[in-house]
């Protein structure tokens, strides 16, 4: 995984068709996306319920880019192995899952993964003020996780108050919630690279019809890149 800042299109496949998973992912893919998102809820941290490792490990064998899994859950690092087991290229952990997020994003690239930290959106940008080094990816919650479908939060002063943190490190901010093409510019001005999109990208659309996943992608990409 090479690092650059351009603008990276992760459609989330929480708004995918469940009874199609294999082909949903070959869909967004040959469409432009560039990672494929999975959302793993536990019911618990937040209130949904999702996929667990078994899931994630039958997806793998359809993602041909990077598979980001996104971990709300709590706590963590009991499953790291198993979704470095799963095939999972990014594991992200919540700040807010546990007193130890240091620990975890350790034994996150420990197992082989790059490391993700995220940020509920109440939770300040300075949490992850000393977790830098060890965080090759940075989500910012634009919605108050455990279901897709929300409006979107505007996060952008925490967004530019991270970008500077970051300086030049090889560190994403990933966005994640109520991602659009009237949203994305603003998450992009602001320095994010990484914007996660789930009913944006598959309004419209299906595996038979995936034209329209392709037009939401571009969409969001070019809104994106206007900024």
């Amino acid at each position: 995984m090479p690092f650059d800042r351009s603008v990276k299109i992760a459609p989330s496949i929480l708004s995918a068709d469940f009874a199609d998973f294999g082909r949903e992912i070959q869909a967004i893919e040959a469409q432009g996306a560039d990672w494929v998102h999975v959302d793993v809820m536990d019911g618990h941290f937040v209130p949904n319920l999702t996929f667990g490792p078994p899931a994630v490990k039958a997806f793998r064998r359809h993602v041909k880019t990077v598979m980001d899994v996104h971990l709300m859950i709590a706590p963590v690092d009991p499953y790291i192995d198993a979704f470095a087991d799963a095939g999972a290229d990014i594991l992200t952990a919540h700040v807010e899952a546990g007193p130890h997020i240091h620990r975890t994003l350790q034994a996150i690239r420990d197992a082989g993964m790059k490391a993700g930290v995220a940020l509920n959106p109440g939770t300040p940008a300075d949490a992850v003020a000393h977790l830098l080094d060890l965080t090759d990816l940075v989500c910012v919650m634009t919605v108050n996780p455990g279901y897709g479908g929300q409006s979107f939060i505007d996060m952008t002063a925490k967004i530019r108050a991270l970008r500077a943190m970051i300086g030049d490190r090889p560190v994403h901010i990933e966005i994640d919630g109520g991602v659009d093409p009237g949203t994305a510019p603003l998450a992009r001005a602001a320095g994010a690279d990484v914007l996660v999109a789930g009913s944006a990208v598959f309004r419209g659309g299906s595996v038979d019809n995936p034209a329209p996943y392709g037009d939401n992608i571009r969409a969001i990409r070019e809104a994106a890149n206007a900024a």
